[in-house]
């Protein structure tokens, strides 16, 4: 499929994302932070199907992605999802297509998935008690979003992170527990 022939408007269709996806994993700065390395031998006209695959499959066995759409104009502008879910903790990633960058959509998703996610099962939630994102300190726009989505530093990981060449940077490890304060609740003190 050629990205150049796709366009996402409206409610999303499965071709829609898949075009969405597309496009979007024609970013190096995704390719290069937040897809994984089995999508790198493939030919780029690939890289949007096997994605999805992967996604699919794991959404099958009951692990979480999701689209984030444009609030106004439901047009695809990223993905969240969690994984490695074991034990009552989870990892998140997440990416932004370029064209969207810059307006919190990666925060708010962050917060609408732990708000989602953290909460016990009685309550709605998934009952996780730990989510984690880490992230190649080259990468500055992630501790942004996990600043603003109420994810604590904790420390740096020292060269716990690959990009698609297998180049080795240091990570920042980011998490939120259940029992932490809801940033969405947080009233800032009066002056």
């Amino acid at each position: 499929m050629d990205a150049g022939d796709c366009e996402v408007k409206g409610t999303l269709t499965l071709t829609e994302l898949v075009c969405g996806v597309s496009q979007a994993l024609d970013d190096p700065e995704i390719i290069r932070w937040a897809t994984g390395s089995h999508l790198h031998p493939l030919p780029a006209d690939e890289h949007a199907t096997q994605w999805l695959e992967r996604r699919l499959e794991a959404w099958s066995g009951g692990v979480p992605h999701f689209a984030i759409a444009d609030p106004g104009t439901d047009d695809l502008t990223g993905y969240i999802g969690l994984r490695r879910i074991h034990n009552g903790n989870a990892e998140v990633g997440s990416w932004i297509a370029p064209w969207a960058r810059g307006r919190g959509l990666a925060a708010g998703a962050l917060l609408t998935a732990a708000g989602w996610a953290l909460p016990p099962h009685a309550g709605g939630g998934m009952g996780i008690h730990r989510i984690a994102l880490h992230h190649s300190t080259g990468n500055p726009a992630s501790c942004t979003v996990a600043a603003r989505a109420g994810l604590l530093l904790e420390g740096t990981m020292r060269q716990a992170t690959t990009d698609h060449t297998g180049t080795r940077y240091d990570s920042h490890l980011h998490a939120r527990l259940a029992t932490d304060p809801d940033p969405r609740e947080h009233v800032p003190a009066s002056s």
